[in-house]
């Protein structure tokens, strides 16, 4: 039996967009999975240091980001934009930290580990600098992942179901104000979502592209790729943006390439890691944003034959709260391989 990571040698570990969803998620799980910090620094930008948080490891001042100093830490999650990971994560790469970054910036690169613990750990090798995966990508690799290793798959088609949290504290605001609006008569605006959100769904995420996929679309098909370890999967995806608080949820096909039946993928996933099987229907049980919310598992659930490819056809439905499994929790996971 491996040792817990709380029996294991204390490690200096940094956050680095503490002020942020994902940031203050990342300090919360450090302290729920006992990951053996012997010290926890919060960076965040100029206008932010100085102020004190409450944590689970107590009160803590934010310092404003100084590459020279965090490069003494021996763990450092990033949860900042793309372009501040480029100039920074390989830095701090080098000079000998475990730099785990949130963003899309090193995801392609064939040479940074893309990494979903419970499915690809082995892919980790001994590199300093690891990506982290796009949470729609996480949440649905989780069961791709045995369904692969059991059957083999072919192709995959997803359609999700994305909460407002997934564009930060800012969307969800917009919900919460623009819903109000709505019931009370008010006008309704937008501004953070390119359209009204309020009992609308909204089916673009990110910038459309020259395929007429978006960019959220085609992460799910690059990413999934890269960490089941199949090049040429024919994957793909429409990503839509619906009016829930937090956790999304993905409506998924497979074509597999040995026989499946949904009794014997309900036996695969019953034991997969990371994954609750949820599937109940007559008595109402199936994955829900309600149910996942807060929850590391991630719900899967109304499996079932799809009668499109026969005998190597299944569908099912996949729910999994995006700020942890799709973001902290896995930071966290990736974390906990290195020690």
């Amino acid at each position: 039996m491996s040792p817990s990571p709380s029996s294991l040698s204390p490690r200096r570990v940094a956050i680095v967009g503490a002020t942020g969803a994902v940031g203050r998620e990342m300090v919360n799980v450090l302290h729920q999975r006992g990951f053996p910090v012997a010290e926890l620094a919060l960076f965040a930008s100029e206008r932010s240091a100085g102020r004190v948080l409450e944590t689970p490891f107590g009160e803590k001042t934010l310092v404003a980001f100084d590459a020279d100093v965090v490069k003494g830490y021996d763990i450092v999650l990033l949860a900042v934009s793309g372009e501040f990971a480029k100039q920074h994560a390989p830095t701090l790469a080098s000079a000998g930290a475990i730099v785990i970054d949130n963003s899309s910036a090193f995801r392609y690169d064939p040479e940074i580990p893309l990494i979903v613990p419970e499915i690809n750990a082995d892919a980790l090798g001994s590199s300093k600098l690891i990506a982290n995966p796009n949470c729609t990508t996480a949440i649905l690799v989780l069961a791709l992942g045995p369904l692969h290793r059991a059957f083999g798959l072919k192709r995959v088609i997803v359609s999700t179901y994305q909460a407002t949290s997934g564009a930060g504290a800012e969307g969800m605001a917009e919900l919460e104000e623009q819903t109000r609006n709505q019931l009370a008569g008010r006008p309704v605006t937008n501004s953070v979502f390119r359209h009204p959100i309020p009992f609308n769904v909204i089916p673009q995420i990110d910038a459309f592209q020259e395929n007429g996929y978006t960019k959220e679309e085609m992460k799910v098909t690059w990413e999934s790729r890269k960490i089941l370890g199949i090049p040429d999967l024919l994957a793909s995806c429409t990503a839509v943006r619906i009016p829930t608080y937090r956790a999304h949820s993905e409506s998924v096909t497979v074509e597999t390439i040995r026989p499946v039946t949904a009794e014997a993928a309900r036996a695969v996933l019953a034991e997969a890691a990371g994954v609750k099987l949820t599937d109940d229907p007559a008595n109402g049980v199936y994955p829900m944003p309600l149910n996942a919310t807060g929850e590391y598992d991630v719900e899967v659930g109304r499996i079932r034959a799809n009668p499109v490819f026969g005998d190597n056809g299944l569908d099912f439905f996949v729910c999994g709260d995006q700020l942890l499994k799709g973001a902290a929790l896995n930071a966290v996971q990736i974390a906990e391989l290195t020690l």
